[in-house]
């Protein structure tokens, strides 16, 4: 039996159901969710074990024009996942017509080596009519080889996307151990799962200027883990805001963080939450390399 590999890249404007795709594909939460735009920061690793294929995703921030050099690092993370990957899937959502946004992404797919499938996620929203129209917009592009239509948080056709991936990979050897699905350390997930929690709980109160920075993690001997995480804001302002009255926000994205750590880890949890103030961060670039972005 021949054996598949190759490495995809997910690229798409912010908000449009990458990391809920990726994690659909997976079946374990690797990328953080959430319905405001720009929650991936960084490329994100995930590898798709099958016994017939090793495939491994790479997740992107949303593409969107930088406005702060975490912006810029965000952009460049994205744009440099398309110069070495087998194929390209270009997520768009229901929204109806080409917009700026997806006119830069197209430009610049066109400069790619890889092969290019648009997928079109929330399909379930729009009429066949809708749906077939959008289908002929992005088949007109010569560069692009397939447009497959899918509902990631519901699953649905994901596994027909699949089956037209590893028919567009080419034969290859296994890259990664089969028991490994990221390639991101036990600490970067952790403090993703505090973002993912914080961006749940602050809403629209706040912007994008939140970070988590893992400060300890230690298991004891009879393996729970003690994890103490701070939460980096910009402004004063915000750390009241996501402390909350008497503490209560802060508990509830602890309480909840918690949950979704324990079940990643597999393994009893106590955390400890903290909130500072670092004004700027966003735009100060040896901050920047303390939180991990490290290739700017």
């Amino acid at each position: 039996m021949s054996f598949k590999s190759g490495f995809v890249t997910i690229v798409g404007r912010p908000n449009v159901g990458k990391s809920t795709l990726l994690n659909a594909i997976l079946g374990e939460k690797i990328a953080i969710m959430s319905d405001k735009p720009q929650t991936t920061r960084d490329k994100i690793m995930a590898i798709h074990q099958r016994d017939d294929a090793q495939v491994i995703f790479m997740d992107t921030p949303g593409m969107h024009k930088p406005k702060h050099k975490l912006g810029e690092y965000m952009m460049k993370a994205a744009v440099e996942t398309l110069k070495d990957v087998d194929l390209v899937l270009f997520m768009v959502d229901e929204s109806k017509k080409i917009g700026p946004g997806d006119q830069w992404i197209i430009d610049t797919l066109k400069l790619s080596n890889a092969k290019v499938f648009v997928v079109i996620n929330k399909m379930d929203l729009l009429s066949f009519e809708e749906y077939a129209d959008l289908v002929e917009k992005f088949q007109a592009f010569d560069f692009v080889e397939e447009v497959i239509g899918i509902s990631a948080a519901q699953a649905k056709n994901v596994d027909l996307l699949m089956g037209r991936v590893l028919d567009a990979l080419p034969e290859g050897p296994m890259y990664y151990p089969d028991d490994m699905i990221t390639d991101q350390p036990e600490k970067v997930i952790v403090g993703e799962i505090i973002r993912e929690k914080i961006l749940h709980y602050i809403r629209d109160e706040i912007p994008h200027g939140v970070a988590v920075e893992i400060e300890k993690m230690k298991t004891r001997e009879n393996g729970m883990y003690d994890i103490d995480a701070t939460i980096i804001c910009e402004k004063k302002s915000h750390k009241g805001i996501i402390i909350g009255k008497e503490g209560r926000k802060l508990k509830g994205i602890g309480k909840s963080a918690r949950i979704d750590i324990e079940t990643f880890l597999d393994a009893k949890v106590f955390l400890q939450l903290w909130v500072k103030v670092r004004p700027g961060w966003r735009d100060n670039d040896n901050q920047l390399m303390n939180l991990g972005y490290k290739h700017m």
